[in-house]
């Protein structure tokens, strides 16, 4: 994109006309995760649904190496096609640009420059809707420059976001208020390199424990990337060394038999609120529901989940207490297991879930009367409506 061809910056003292005007949402999307291109995805349905009559619309990419970039306002181009994902680079603008936001509280402003040129104003942005999934995004990271910039933005806030990025203080939050938790094991990076031998051990003590099999998974990721069911000591290494990939610190945790539960909270006017719960079958063609059978094979979820009132009513009031717990805002989704012996088990939150079409989230939400379009309209007004800072 030739700078010539960019937006101006509004001047600073607005007419009516521009007092008027659209609120301005930048969709910023992709980022340095593996979890990237289902970030594209979800911002392509963002995109799509964000009512244009309503707010004007800056799609902000993020590449794989960290560069924000401009993008092609085109959601059918952001969907997973021949199994494959897309990518933040291939819906560039220009292969040189690059989009910043200004620290000045004041004045919102995005900036874009070119190598020798000089940065251009496009001008100030309202709300961030940030559809980034995992480290460099939903961790808090991107939460802490928008509330530098002054920049009110969808979802939880720094620490909310850190803790609910972080499965060890998670948990740690979750059984300090009390919260249902299943057996669980952190090994640190420290821990680790200074004796992976004695690290080993513990997690075979934690096996003999709590049997087998294990998950091994890193402590910061998402969308079930980099997670390994281990049935025995023979797979034990190649899943620590590939939760290790995402992640230097990871978790071991003991099978929960029984139902996997999930339940959506959405803030409301008068507080956070709980949709009906989903159900995730067992999924036949794969170990357990990773990332292809989430987003590649697209395993169906049950929506409403076959519950009793009792059972709905217990997952929907302990999602809204790890919502609070963690001081979230925005939305959840809340995963939880439902034991043999009947017991509601959390296993974790997730402060910005699978936004797809095909997400849970979405279609529990779509389920308890809130369609996709005005979840995300919900989402953007109570974060228009939020002030940055400490609240």
């Amino acid at each position: 994109m030739s700078s010539e061809n960019l937006p101006q910056s509004p001047e600073r003292a607005e007419s009516p006309e521009q007092q008027r005007r659209k609120p301005r949402v930048a969709v910023v999307f992709g980022g340095r995760s593996s979890e990237h291109g289902i970030s594209v995805v979800t911002a392509g349905a963002v995109l799509k649904a964000i009512d244009r009559t309503v707010y004007d619309v800056l799609p902000i990419g993020i590449t794989t190496d960290g560069r924000w970039a401009l993008t092609a306002d085109e959601p059918e181009r952001m969907a997973i096609t021949d199994r494959r994902t897309p990518d933040v680079g291939r819906l560039v603008e220009s292969e040189d640009g690059t989009v910043a936001l200004s620290v000045d509280p004041a004045s919102r402003e995005v900036l874009y420059s070119e190598p020798g040129a000089v940065p251009k104003a496009l001008g100030g942005v309202d709300v961030v809707f940030p559809v980034l999934h995992g480290p460099y995004g939903e961790d808090g990271t991107l939460q802490g420059l928008l509330e530098l910039s002054g920049v009110p933005y969808v979802g939880a806030g720094v620490l909310a976001s850190a803790v609910g990025q972080d499965k060890e203080y998670m948990k740690r939050v979750f059984r300090s208020f009390g919260l249902p938790v299943g057996p669980y094991l952190v090994v640190r990076p420290r821990e680790w390199d200074r004796d992976p031998a004695a690290a080993r051990e513990r997690i075979v003590d934690f096996a003999g424990e709590h049997g087998w099999p294990l998950f091994v998974k890193p402590a910061r990721g998402g969308s079930s990337v980099g997670i390994t069911k281990v049935d025995g000591l023979a797979g034990l290494d190649e899943a620590i060394e590939e939760a290790r990939r995402h992640d230097p610190k990871f978790l071991v945790e003991s099978l929960l038999r029984g139902r996997e539960i999930e339940c959506g909270v959405l803030e409301f006017e008068d507080g956070p609120r709980a949709s009906v719960p989903a159900e995730i079958p067992p999924v036949t063609a794969h170990e357990f529901y990773d990332f292809e059978a989430k987003y590649i094979d697209s395993a169906p979820g049950l929506v409403p989940a076959p519950l009793t009132e009792e059972q709905t009513a217990e997952v929907q009031r302990l999602a809204v207490a790890a919502f609070e717990a963690v001081s979230c805002e925005g939305l959840v989704r809340a995963d939880f297991f439902l034991t043999e012996d009947g017991d509601f088990v959390i296993n974790e939150i997730n402060t910005l879930p699978g936004f797809t079409p095909i997400s849970m989230y979405p279609r529990m939400w779509q389920e308890s009367g809130v369609d996709y379009p005005e979840l995300v309209d919900r989402l953007i007004q109570a974060a228009l409506n939020r002030t940055t800072g400490l609240r």
